[in-house]
């Protein structure tokens, strides 16, 4: 069975116009979602992260306090304080 060839038929034109773009902006500034405190924040986190792997590290007495308990603490604070940055609201721009 062939398939025909059918004409599409006129366009169908509406009474009611195209929305209006919205006025634009006059203020060109760029707002990041970030602001200074915010990477200030996630650098400090990466370092004290970076200090309890360092706590973890090494290989004298695997089974001493500061690689089983305080080494992860230290982690999981950094960890914690990146958490808090990530969500921490930048200052209202003034």
């Amino acid at each position: 069975m062939a398939q025909q060839n059918v004409k599409p038929g006129t366009p169908v034109k509406t009474t009611a116009s195209a929305p209006k773009p919205a006025a634009k902006a006059t203020d060109n500034s760029i707002h990041f979602i970030f602001d200074k405190g915010n990477y200030r924040l996630l650098i400090i986190s990466i370092a004290v992260v970076a200090f309890g792997f360092i706590l973890m590290a090494g290989t004298t007495d695997i089974y001493s306090t500061t690689k089983i308990v305080i080494a992860p603490l230290v982690v999981l604070g950094g960890f914690a304080i990146g958490f808090f940055a990530i969500f921490k609201k930048p200052a209202a721009v003034k």
